[in-house]
């Protein structure tokens, strides 16, 4: 062993010990290393940050961008709503389901792509079923490393040991020759975590932060149940053809209109309701009726309209529509002294006032020509983009509390059709190799952002950079390892040892190398270095190479056991609270379990002879 060899595998020691006790915190210690390296001598300043440069860097931010396209416009929700509705709020329910989606979808694009693009739907279903991150993130990341053994195209070291048989003459796999190894490794997976699961930690204590109401909790505090219904224009109607300010129902029965559900030559739209919005038939609207008196029954009957059923209290299933806030009024605001009907707030604001506090007592009456007192709190209920604009105006009114549905609100939902197109341009250029896979990915973020689905602000927090940093931090180890002769030196020690065992011993310590090699340097790397080993070690022992490479490549993707082992890994550490422990603790035994699956059914698929 050379010095240099012996600087970097000390180095590579503290790493792991750092990492293992998460101190300090991982991107500060991959930014330690890269510039200790080149201190050390083994490697030059440019290969320290050879990273920077590195297409699969470049590759993970941009599918960074992609996911936030598909969360801007609905489609990752609707993915995650799909979750949900065939998983329930079963945990076991949506593991399953979740790495079944992931798996399928890795088959056909890069995994770090589609563990970049699962992150915030895994986040949003967590917080929805009240399930802890963590319990789902683990399950998404080792879906995501085993869809790489669903294709040939689904990750980079099949298509290295692709190219080493074609190399030497072999004729190469075809597109679906891992799936035999792939599914039944998924099924195993799942079964694994639903047991595994119970092995995690529980999500790591978060500081304390103020918890934002929810739509249920304005409805109970402001007595507002009840009050909502929905009303469809009859072609009977007198109201049909009129404009809303002629009927001025505010004062002619004490009924707000939140908003009009109209369809169109496609779809239904909402459209906010204004004193010229004429009425049609068909046309169905949305009241607050807050006259007690009110006969909504008789009301009706008198006005040709259908009363239609409630599938949310008062809206809250049009919550991508309709918002509500709550506002305090400040004491030198221009409402002092007005009603509301007074101050025209609708017609000013954009917004219907729905309840009054005065003190903590919500007022029960009517509120349309209550004067307004200051440090009087208004319910407001209208469009979102309306509730966002009062935000900038503190001088009449101050932001008191935003309902958490507001996190939720999709902004560009018109362009979900767009993002879908995007993707699958996106897949289909990977899928065929037309171009690289980050030029694919950057493709699609300049479409995204061309059809405005994301904004450049946007984009630029939507990349994690904490991770990245890791993954380039990291990185410099495989040329360091490689530069000193550590690789070789290990590879020569392997053949020495089992190049003359019997064949599956040898597919069991070609498995048990490339997947510990895998945990120091990139899965990629790792499969460069061991295919032409698995090609020497098969033709010295006149055996057919193909279950050989065949282990390469899928050991290369058993990358289970650190959070550095892949960037699919190091992606969930943060979003699941993850210890550098708890990855050891799930991903050693299965990928022992993965070993022995594997040299069980190669030499049966594809025999030594």
């Amino acid at each position: 062993m050379t010095a240099d060899l012996a600087i970097v595998l000390c180095l590579l020691a503290v790493t792991i010990a750092l990492l293992a006790v998460n101190r300090p915190r991982m991107d500060a210690v991959a930014l330690m290393m890269m510039v200790a390296l080149p201190l050390t001598g083994v490697i030059g300043v440019e290969e320290a940050l050879r990273g920077l440069s590195d297409p699969n860097v470049v590759l993970i931010a941009a599918l960074f961008v992609i996911g936030e396209g598909l969360v801007r416009t609905g489609v990752a929700q609707k993915l995650g709503d799909l979750l949900v509705r065939h998983a329930g709020r079963s945990e076991a329910g949506m593991i399953t389901l979740l790495m079944v989606m992931v798996a399928t979808i890795g088959a056909f694009m890069s995994s770090t792509g589609v563990v970049a693009i699962f992150i915030p739907i895994v986040l949003r279903v967590a917080a929805n079923a009240s399930i802890p991150a963590g319990r789902l993130m683990m399950p998404l990341s080792m879906a995501a490393l085993i869809s790489g053994m669903m294709s040939l195209i689904a990750t980079a070291p099949n298509l290295v040991v692709q190219s080493q048989l074609m190399a030497m003459g072999h004729e190469g796999f075809s597109f679906f020759a891992y799936t035999p190894f792939g599914l039944p490794i998924l099924i195993l997976a799942v079964l694994y975590m639903l047991a595994a699961r119970h092995w995690l930690a529980p999500d790591a204590p978060r500081p304390a932060v103020a918890v934002r109401p929810s739509f249920a909790q304005f409805i109970e505090h402001y007595h507002l149940a009840g009050r909502e219904h929905r009303l469809r224009l009859t072609p009977s109607s007198p109201w049909v053809g009129k404009c809303l300010g002629e009927l001025d129902l505010r004062a002619a029965a004490g009924i707000n209109i939140l908003a009009v559900d109209r369809a169109t030559r496609f779809n239904r739209v909402l459209i906010r309701p204004q004193a010229e919005t004429r009425l049609r038939t068909g046309d169905v609207l949305f009241l607050d009726v807050f006259n007690p008196e009110t006969d909504i029954i008789e009301f009706a009957r008198t006005f040709g309209l259908e009363k239609l059923g409630l599938t949310g209290n008062y809206f809250t299933d049009q919550a991508q529509s309709i918002g509500m806030a709550e506002l305090l009024i400040p004491p030198r605001s221009a409402l002092v002294g007005h009603s509301v009907v007074e101050a025209r707030f609708r017609s000013v604001h954009d917004l219907a006032v729905i309840g009054l506090k005065r003190g903590p007592t919500p007022h029960d009456g009517p509120i349309a020509h209550e004067r307004l007192q200051a440090g009087d709190t208004l319910l407001v209920v209208g469009p979102w983009r309306a509730i966002r604009r009062v935000q900038s105006d503190r001088h009449t009114l101050i932001p008191l509390a935003m309902p958490s549905e507001l996190d939720e609100v999709i902004d560009k939902p018109n362009l979900a059709p767009v993002a879908i197109a995007v993707l699958v341009l996106v897949v289909a250029m990977m899928a065929s190799g037309i171009v690289p896979n980050v030029l694919a990915a950057l493709i699609g973020c300049l479409l995204l952002g061309l059809f405005g689905c994301v904004d450049m602000e946007r984009a630029y927090a939507a990349i994690h950079w904490q991770t990245l940093l890791v993954i380039v931090g990291m990185l410099p180890f495989s040329i360091a390892l490689q530069k000193t002769g550590g690789v070789d030196l290990a590879a020569q020690a392997l053949y020495g040892a089992v190049g003359h065992a019997e064949p599956r011993a040898a597919l069991a310590a070609i498995f048990i190398a490339t997947a510990l090699l895998g945990l120091f340097i990139s899965n990629t790397a790792t499969a460069v270095l061991m295919a032409p080993i698995a090609m020497t070690m098969a033709a010295s022992m006149q055996a057919s190479p193909y279950p050989f490479a065949m282990t390469v490549a899928l050991a290369a993707s058993t990358a289970f056991m650190t959070p550095v082992s892949s960037p699919v890994n190091t992606l969930v550490v943060g979003p699941g609270n993850y210890r550098f422990v708890d990855f050891v603790r799930i991903g050693v035994p299965f990928a022992f379990l993965v070993l022995v699956v594997t040299v069980t059914l190669v030499p049966l698929i594809f025999p030594f002879n």
